[in-house]
């Protein structure tokens, strides 16, 4: 046995760095059972009672006042522990990932992990394509235990999801083989760039994360969506002929419309654009198809047409390309800073090592906590922007506020969350505001202007 190595024949820093990982990883799945248990006190039926509350779909309704408000519903017990719980897990994740990449840099794991794939692939890339296979397999055995509480364990608890376990582990293997395959494509252009620009690599690398940006929304609707679910055009014709109909009006020309069979993962209700020029659709859940009524569903794709015409996706990637530009160039700052001080310990001393990608995103997490508020709240603009093009488009408030009242329902949402964590987390207004909004906006029964009134075809 060679000296350093424990009986198992593993090497001594791997045995200890492993146990570390794994404990880690055990304590913080107790954690988060803790807090799972503790939003599941009261009965589970508790989701169905709050069905009563709201009425039923509203389906069969001949006449309807589209300008008589509707309430902003009460959410239920069991929709308040399930927000609560989350943005609690959402917390514990955060200072999870802190911790991993933490101790992935400080136990001097990271550079081992480069020393053996230096072994493994000898050139350059070959060497950042080991790396991110094995750094890549590594976080996917210390998460599983932690994504298989929150998106298998949690989701049945609240009645939220219809998955099978095989299903969910299908799914994860599948999100596994993509980010390493997109991670062996990829990951050397920031190293590259940080080799032979080290003063500006972070200016270089954000200028390439617009054509990237554009390359993945381009791909993802036809190589990547159609791994996990089955897309196919909108079966309900006549809803289609309206749904073209209302997209002309709107100046959309093109566009494809498609349904998705989300009812064998989740029980949530939602819609959303996606894809760029050819690939560019409108995507509706098989849930929300049979939840919504006729009316309901075109003012959901009036709010999703606006995104196209008001032009959210290239505003989108600008404000991204900010975002990261102020990230990368914290990176560069502070990981000078962190390399001059801890090399020793991290065992490399330069950003472009490979070794460094346990510090390079362990910076920008820290970055996001302060850089995504600032993005969310433009999300929430763009988004509040989408609800006022549908509803000069649909003029439907009504039908547009009882959509709400089901995505309420249904996705178990707080209408009325707390501030702190809607500045941290929320990319969307809250459900109680874009009721009271639907309730309200109706400047063409005032003989006021419409604010996107000039971009309708009659």
């Amino acid at each position: 046995m060679a000296r350093g190595d424990d009986e198992s024949g593993w090497p001594r820093w791997a045995v200890v760095g492993r146990a570390a990982v794994v404990g880690c990883s055990v304590m913080r799945f107790l954690i988060l059972s803790v807090v799972l248990v503790a939003g599941l006190a009261a009965p589970l039926h508790a989701r169905d009672m709050a069905g009563a509350a709201i009425g039923t779909d509203g389906r069969g309704e001949s006449v309807i006042d589209e300008l008589s408000p509707v309430a902003v519903p009460a959410p239920s017990a069991l929709a308040l522990r399930y927000s609560e719980t989350g943005n609690w897990l959402w917390v514990a994740d955060e200072i999870w990932a802190i911790a991993v990449f933490s101790l992935l840099l400080f136990s001097g794991i990271s550079a081992r992990m480069r020393t053996l794939a230096q072994r493994l692939g000898r050139w350059w890339f070959l060497t950042i394509a080991a790396y991110v296979v094995l750094y890549t397999l590594l976080l996917f055995v210390i998460d599983l235990p932690i994504h298989y509480l929150q998106g298998f364990v949690r989701q049945h608890a609240y009645g939220m999801s219809n998955q099978t376990l095989e299903r969910w582990f299908g799914n994860s293997l599948k999100r596994l083989g993509v980010a390493i395959v997109s991670g062996v494509l990829f990951a050397w252009v920031p190293f590259f760039l940080i080799a032979r620009s080290p003063k500006r690599w972070w200016l270089y690398t954000t200028l390439l994360t617009v054509p990237f940006a554009f390359f993945a929304m381009l791909v993802t609707p036809v190589w990547i969506d159609p791994l996990f679910n089955h897309y196919e055009p909108l079966k309900d014709k006549a809803l289609e002929q309206q749904i073209v109909a209302q997209a002309r009006r709107a100046g959309i020309e093109g566009g494809r419309i498609y349904q998705v069979d989300k009812s064998v993962d989740t029980k949530a209700l939602n819609a959303f654009v996606k894809g760029v020029f050819d690939t560019k659709r409108i995507v509706l859940y098989d849930t929300l198809l049979n939840r919504l009524n006729e009316r309901e569903t075109l003012v959901v794709l009036g709010h999703e047409m606006g995104h196209y015409v008001l032009g959210h996706v290239p505003r989108t990637i600008l404000l991204s390309s900010v975002v990261v530009l102020a990230g990368l160039f914290w990176v560069d700052r502070a990981g000078r800073w962190l390399l001059a001080r801890f090399h020793g310990r991290f065992g490399f001393d330069r950003l472009s090592d490979v070794a460094a990608v346990p510090l390079i995103i362990l910076l920008l997490q820290v970055s996001a906590l302060v850089l995504e508020p600032v993005a969310y709240a433009y999300s929430r603009q763009q988004e509040h922007e989408a609800d006022r093009f549908a509803l000069e488009l649909t003029r439907t408030n009504r039908s547009a506020a009882l959509a709400f009242v089901k995505l309420q329902h249904d996705n178990l949402s707080n209408p009325r969350p707390n501030p702190v964590f809607k500045i941290l987390r929320a990319t969307h207004p809250s459900i109680g505001e874009r009721i009271e909004f639907c309730n309200t906006y109706h400047p063409w029964t005032k003989g006021e202007p419409l604010v996107y009134g000039g971009l309708f075809r009659r």
